[in-house]
């Protein structure tokens, strides 16, 4: 009898397991759901705008087609199209899950910037013409947020730029933003302390464009809320004072387009090329279940004076005249070098 009753529970617990099984499987959607919303609800930047009652319920009828997880996903774009969320973004094994892009076609960019793009650019410093500093700044995408990682990524980068100031006597510099279409700012930024100097340099605004916090450079160290976030260990005199031209791009955003705010204020610079794509929102990283990552929008940037700007419009407009077999021959260098080059 007793091994019969054994043989009995055996079997029931096998199949409440897996009734079990099932269920998390098709629960795991309602329970992803329920968080995302309860992220963009109580921190969402424009989160007073959206009825929510209406487009969780339309979102919770929606996502009832998945019988997938992963599937299920694909209503992110549905969702934050509705809400506005152009800037959010949900990451996902590697995956991407966002609102309808920004539509730039193959018009908009030239032939020269798409076959540079293809080889997927990294940064680069070295000398111009014997006497102008050049960095290429690309996207810097990653999630490890550790001050120790963020700290790693900026001081090799910081390196290779000191290296170059030490050695040469130059007239000027030039920070190219073309291939900067995102990612974590704050590596860039560090790594460009030597000429944004011991300042506040961007600035948090909320949803009514008011200030919530600043950012400075200290020393070497990235300061936020009274919060040291990572730092470069400074070599030699600062470059604050010197000229920079801060060449953009059409598909030069979010961090792209903050980097470029920080030089916003600063003496002895000018903008040169296109307008930007216009993703100048701050985001933060919110953890929701089953390892999903979600970037938040949860704020405008400013300038270090409190100004907001939509998207970056150059001093000097130059469009689709570029040249990266031969820098030299690239109009926004030209442009750039005029500039540096000018006397007074």
């Amino acid at each position: 009898m007793k091994k019969i009753f054994s043989i009995f529970f055996i079997l029931s617990l096998s199949l409440r397991l897996c009734a079990q099984k099932k269920l998390t499987s098709q629960d795991s959607i309602k329970v992803f759901y329920d968080e995302l919303f309860v992220a963009l609800k109580s921190e969402y930047l424009l989160r007073k705008s959206v009825d929510w009652q209406v487009v969780k319920t339309e979102t919770k009828q929606n996502s009832a087609q998945y019988t997938d997880f992963e599937n299920s996903l694909s209503e992110i774009k549905t969702l934050f199209d509705k809400i506005g969320a152009t800037h959010c973004g949900v990451y996902y094994k590697q995956n991407k899950y966002a609102a309808t892009g920004k539509k730039i076609s193959k018009d908009d960019y030239s032939a020269q910037w798409a076959k540079k793009y293809a080889t997927k650019p990294v940064f680069e410093a070295k000398v111009l013409n014997g006497k102008i500093g050049y960095i290429l700044m690309p996207r810097m995408v990653f999630f490890d947020i550790s001050s120790k990682n963020i700290h790693n990524i900026a001081q090799s980068l910081y390196d290779q730029i000191a290296e170059i100031k030490t050695k040469n006597k130059l007239e000027g510099w030039i920070i190219d933003l073309r291939f900067n279409t995102g990612g974590n700012s704050w590596p860039m930024l560090l790594s460009l302390y030597d000429f944004l100097g011991d300042n506040e340099i961007v600035g948090s605004l909320n949803e009514n464009k008011k200030i919530k916090s600043k950012v400075t450079l200290s020393k070497g160290s990235y300061i936020e809320n009274n919060k040291t976030v990572s730092y470069i260990n400074p070599k030699g005199e600062l470059l604050d004072k010197v000229k920079v031209a801060v060449i953009t791009g059409v598909l030069t955003g979010s961090s792209g387009e903050v980097t470029a705010i920080a030089f916003k204020g600063r003496p002895n610079t000018t903008f040169i090329g296109e307008n930007t794509l216009g993703f100048t929102t701050g985001n933060f990283s919110w953890p929701l279940p089953y390892d999903v990552t979600l970037a938040l929008t949860n704020s405008y940037y400013s300038d270090r004076n409190g100004n907001h700007y939509e998207k970056i419009i150059p001093d000097v407009a130059v469009s689709k005249s570029d040249n990266f077999d031969d820098l030299l021959l690239d109009k926004n260098i030209q442009e750039s070098i005029k500039f540096i080059t000018k006397k007074g």
